[in-house]
Order: structure tokens, then sequence, then C-alpha cells
């Protein structure tokens, strides 16, 4: 056998017994009963994990899908101060495991409609069917209201469904607004963990 190869196999060998040193031994011997003890540390090492769900998503996968929520004012309601839902709920889902969780939410400005006419963020809220999951509340442009997440054992593991509501106190210019990131539609939703 080469040196090159005998050299190899001794690094090989050499970088091996550290981890077989780790283990301990106990020999005995003896013509009565006998017993050896021997200990092992074992050790198991958990990541921070943090995973956000708002609307179409499966943990843990990160999925590229926006969800557009969909709400549309009865023509004999315009403007008369009759809250209005939308259509369907959205499916949320917050999973960390270091501590309590903040969740907050993030407007471009007020929705556009294709006439450029405006409408203001802060007349969109959500409701939640788990209080331990609350909605932040909108800003007109920015940062809205954060939520803390309140973990238990430093885990926090919920869901929720939001039902979100235009709040239609004012007449306004007829239109679609938002919808799309271009017509300032799109919410950007941050969880986080200290």
């Amino acid at each position: 056998m080469k040196a090159s190869n005998l050299t190899k196999i001794a690094l090989a060998v050499a970088l091996a017994v550290p981890a077989i040193a780790a283990a301990e031994s106990n020999f005995v011997s003896g013509a009565t009963p006998l017993s050896a003890n021997a200990k092992l540390n074992i050790q198991v090492t958990i990541p921070k994990i943090l995973f956000l769900q708002v609307g179409t998503g499966t943990y843990p996968n990160n999925v590229a899908t926006v969800d557009t929520v969909s709400i549309s004012v009865p023509a004999a309601n315009v403007g008369d101060g009759t809250s209005v839902a939308a259509g369907a709920t959205v499916a949320v889902r917050v999973r960390g495991n270091g501590g309590n969780v903040t969740l907050n939410s993030n407007t471009p400005g007020p929705l556009l409609n294709d006439s450029g006419d405006q409408l203001a963020f802060t007349t969109i809220s959500a409701t939640t069917d788990n209080a331990s999951l609350g909605h932040p509340a909108f800003a007109a442009a920015g940062n809205g209201t954060a939520v803390t997440l309140t973990a238990t054992n430093r885990v926090f593991d919920q869901t929720a469904n939001w039902t979100f509501r235009y709040s239609n106190a004012a007449v306004v210019a007829e239109g679609t607004y938002g919808g799309t990131a271009a017509k300032q539609g799109q919410v950007t939703y941050t969880a986080s963990l200290p």
C-alpha cells in the first residue's frame, strides 16, 4: 500500500477517534456477581422556527399564492353606515417556538380604483374567531397596530379565521378599489420573534 493511502487512512481514524472516545466504558472481572456501568450524554437540538400563513398555505412550506379578499357593497346600502363583510374568511396560522410573537400589518397607502379615487385602509377591519390570534388593525399607510401573540412555554401555535369588513360609513366614488399591488390593495403581514 502506498504511503499516501496509509496517511489518508490514519487521518480518517484520527478524525473518528474523538467521536468514539466520547462514550464511557467500564470493565470489571471476578468470580462474584458483576455489574458494569457506562454513561452516555444525549443531546437534542431544536431550531428556532417561525411560520406565518395568511390565506393559502401549508406548514412548513413556502407558498407564493397571494389571496384576495373581496367585499361587495349592495347598491341599496352604499354609504349608509352598515358595515359589509367579505364573502369568505381568511385562514391564518402562526407557529413559533421562541417566545411571544409580534404580528403586524403594513399598508401601502389608500386603496385606488381605476380612476385614481382613494379609499382609506382604515375603513377596513377584521375580526377573528380565535382571541389568541387577533388581527393587527390597519393604519392609513405603513405599520398598523401590532398585536402580541402570547406563547405558552415559549411556544405559540394557533390558527384562526379572519373576517374582513368595510365600514361603509360614507358615499364614495364607484369602482373596484385595491385588489392588486398596483392599486395599493396588497397588505403585508409580519410575524416577529425576539
